[in-house]
């Protein structure tokens, strides 16, 4: 699909995870299917900017584009800031956050909070539309479905961005007050694809390549966007890819693939954060990539007790080495109903 003029490689799209989609995990996910990344959410404040958190999350060197940086906050003139800001340092497509349902940002009335405040809102999209478009750079929209299930205002938030310029909107089928939990609801992606002419990107609870092929039939979205179930399982893109062309499901990776996989992805971490933050912040990851493994909890707490980076690889390394003289491949995962035609999409 084209996005401004990007042309993507596919449909499949890594969503913005704060605390996640760090350049290292970006990169992982490209290599191994997506088509497209966006960064993890930054902040519109100009006063954290020079902070080493912003500053992480603004790092794109090797990065292979399009870059898309999300940026959040509250003030219009800020956000336009924050845009230019972002594109100085290489973004070439600015994605707005009004989808994370997280407290601490909607306590300041961020992220999908926005969705309760429409002309605030269109203010914000208008401003970064404006900031971005000398630059020929696209603007993109990140939003849920609603408030709450009696509050559901995409459709009509959707068309107010499209008429002020947005290139394409990211819907999560889930409400705010929802944040993660309960089952994504489909019906308001479809309404608000029917209701466009631009395009758009189903997200939530894509788990499996059968599902990703249900959520489009049902939708008819233009692109896929796959969160949590890619933490561990970054190889989920190459999977959903060879299903959505073929049919047919990828056999799970080698354990040996899976192992060298998660080693350069270490590396990439270390050299991001330094060892001392790095080895501490790659636990998550190395624990997502352990959970549905025979004996990762165990070992999972074992290695959490490492606080070096040498140690945490070389222990990493063995376990794998382990699990290869027993296991060829990794087990499946997102096992597909028995019928996939009776895939539940609504809640």
């Amino acid at each position: 699909m084209k996005l401004g003029a990007f042309d993507l490689p596919n449909r499949l799209f890594v969503a913005p995870m704060a605390g996640v989609t760090d350049r290292p995990f970006r990169q992982l996910c490209r290599r191994l299917g997506a088509g497209y990344a966006v960064s993890e959410m930054v902040t519109s404040r100009r006063e954290l900017w020079s902070s080493l958190k912003t500053s992480r999350r603004a790092d794109h060197a090797g990065e292979p584009g399009p870059i898309a940086v999300q940026i959040a906050g509250v003030d219009p003139a800020e956000m336009a800031d924050a845009a230019r800001y972002n594109i100085d340092r290489g973004a070439q497509i600015v994605d707005i956050n009004m989808g994370c349902p997280a407290k601490k940002v909607c306590n300041v009335w961020a992220g999908s909070a926005l969705m309760s405040h429409m002309p605030l809102a269109l203010r914000i999209i208008e401003a970064v539309v404006a900031a971005c478009a000398p630059r020929g750079v696209p603007v993109t929209l990140k939003m849920r479905s609603g408030r709450n299930a009696a509050e559901k205002n995409a459709v009509a938030l959707a068309r107010m961005a499209e008429q002020a310029g947005v290139a394409m909107l990211a819907v999560h089928g889930r409400t705010r007050e929802q944040g993660f939990k309960g089952l994504a609801e489909y019906d308001t992606v479809a309404a608000v694809k029917a209701a466009l002419s631009i395009p758009v990107a189903a997200n939530g609870d894509i788990d499996s390549p059968e599902k990703a092929r249900a959520v489009l039939t049902y939708t008819q979205a233009d692109a896929l966007m796959i969160g949590r179930a890619a933490q561990g399982r970054p190889w989920i893109f190459r999977e959903v890819a060879h299903f959505l062309a073929t049919g047919d499901r990828l056999a799970p990776p080698t354990v040996v693939e899976a192992s060298t996989w998660l080693g350069e992805h270490l590396h990439d971490h270390y050299a991001l954060y330094g060892e001392h933050i790095g080895v501490r912040s790659a636990r998550k990851h190395i624990g997502w990539a352990l959970r549905e493994l025979p004996g990762g909890e165990a070992f999972r707490a074992e290695m959490n007790r490492i606080d070096d980076g040498a140690a945490q690889l070389a222990a990493v390394t063995q376990w794998f080495a382990q699990l290869a003289a027993q296991h060829e491949r990794l087990p499946r995962i997102g096992v597909p109903a028995a019928n996939n035609d009776l895939i539940e999409l609504t809640a």
